[in-house]
């Protein structure tokens, strides 16, 4: 019979494998992309952009993680990809008790087992780069231990030469979106989320940012039982936010203004931003019953911007709403973007519309406003993509790529919900008496205080 230890080695040769396989099914899909764009054929797209998701869907790892976050840039990547990459799921395969009990002792020692007062053998929860274990302390404290899957770094590193090939190949048959600072982006917040004493640094720094907001629950760190690789947070006990899409318009509200507390606080008053918003990183707390508020459970991809670029966020709010095209170009060039013509200004500003536009409309609506879920942003994205091949070309700047998936999945998280607020009045109560000094004292002192350096 084979040994805890040859099963787990099976395992990982198992792993590699799979990564060399998509590498060759990538370099497979990207050559039949670009010669199909080579001759200008269009015929065919949709056959190649399942291909190319069939591919990636092949390691369900880290890559996951971009592919998703490229379907919400628009023409980061041709919208038939897009698409297909929106659907994709991380779901890496878990590790077996053996390796787990291994990979602990190598993280807190051989001991490690009598420093927790239980360990559950199955993980609660499998996800990209690593899985979940639920525990109790000795004194039990209900505690989520995740630990990063072996060799975690190789991996990203792998998947990110993918991404550069897939990159490589779009800029060379239409170069009218300059994607390599999404690639240097992309890959600094990855490498950052592979460091489990950096996202208990991110949790500790919401827990001091939302100290005063009660319907937003942060878990308390627990830095004994963590390491570079091993974060064990507090557990807490919450429903998955989709078990609400039939409930009373009253809950779901409340859930989609504790939400908007979560993300827009912290970025409105010390210009970070909860850099992948989705469902699954989210739980709802109840009292007596009643859902209240929000757990916010994952601080792997956080991004903490210059003050400076909070204040262009700002500045192109109060731009479009008041029709000043200068204070409008301020903003985009406070973001990054360069060289800036009136003709890309104009199609800078369809994207801008459609993301500001609940925050500028001061009235009870939907996220979506009528727009049907599976077409919200669609022709927008698609008039930006028009309309850079005919007059870009345009660079987009590192720090728009979080801000933009961000934004798109906060919108995501509300049409699920199907809430019905003022976003804009909530917005404009969150940006009272905002000053770019203020965000940078705050940033300095929180930041201070958790030990991360503020952003320059």
């Amino acid at each position: 019979m084979a040994s805890d230890h040859d099963v787990e080695r099976n395992r990982l040769s198992a792993r590699v494998g799979r990564y060399a396989r998509v590498g060759a099914n990538v370099g497979g899909v990207a050559a039949r992309i670009a010669t199909a764009q080579l001759r200008g054929r269009a015929a065919g797209r949709d056959q190649r952009a399942a291909d190319l998701a069939a591919a990636l869907g092949g390691l369900k790892g880290p890559l996951m993680k971009v592919a998703q976050l490229l379907a919400t840039i628009p023409d980061a990547l041709p919208p038939e990809y897009a698409t297909e990459l929106a659907q994709l799921q991380s779901d890496a395969p878990p590790m077996g008790y053996g390796f787990v009990r291994r990979r602990m002792a190598a993280e807190l020692g051989p001991d490690w087992l009598e420093r927790f007062g239980s360990f559950e053998k199955e993980p609660a929860a499998a996800a990209s780069l690593g899985q979940v274990h639920r525990a109790t302390t000795l004194d039990g404290k209900p505690v989520a231990v995740k630990l990063q899957y072996p060799d975690m770094a190789s991996a990203v590193e792998a998947d990110l030469g993918q991404l550069r090939l897939l990159f490589d190949i779009r800029r060379r048959f239409d170069p009218s979106i300059d994607t390599s600072q999404i690639v240097q982006e992309i890959g600094a917040r990855i490498r950052e989320e592979l460091d489990y004493t950096r996202e208990a640094k991110h949790a500790a720094l919401y827990a001091l940012m939302l100290r005063d907001t009660p319907e937003v629950r942060v878990p308390g760190v627990h830095p004994e039982l963590s390491t570079r690789r091993l974060l064990t947070l507090d557990w807490l006990e919450g429903r998955k936010l989709l078990e609400f899409k039939q409930a009373p318009l009253e809950v779901r509200n409340r859930l989609a203004v504790a939400m908007f507390k979560a993300w827009w606080g912290p970025f409105s008053s010390h210009g970070v931003i909860h850099g992948d918003p989705h469902l699954g990183n989210y739980a709802a707390f109840s009292e007596n019953g009643e859902p209240q508020g929000i757990n916010l459970l994952d601080y792997g991809c956080i991004r903490i911007f210059p003050p400076s670029f909070v204040g262009g966020v700002v500045d192109l709010y109060e731009g479009l709403r008041d029709g000043d095209d200068e204070r409008v170009v301020h903003a985009y060039e406070v973001w990054g973007f360069r060289g800036l013509k009136r003709e890309l200004i104009d199609v800078l500003n369809i994207w801008a519309r459609f993301i500001y536009g609940p925050l500028l409309d001061d009235r009870v609506r939907s996220i979506a406003d009528g727009v049907s879920p599976g077409e919200y942003g669609r022709k927008e994205a698609f008039r930006v993509a028009q309309e850079l091949k005919a007059k870009g070309p345009i660079t987009v700047p590192r720090e728009f790529v979080f801000m933009d998936r961000a934004a798109i999945g906060l919108g995501g998280v509300f049409l699920h919900l199907a809430a019905e607020l003022n976003f804009s009045q909530l917005f404009r109560e969150t940006m009272a008496d905002f000053s770019v000094e203020a965000v940078a004292r705050r940033q300095r002192s929180t930041c201070d205080a958790v030990g991360l350096e503020p952003a320059h």
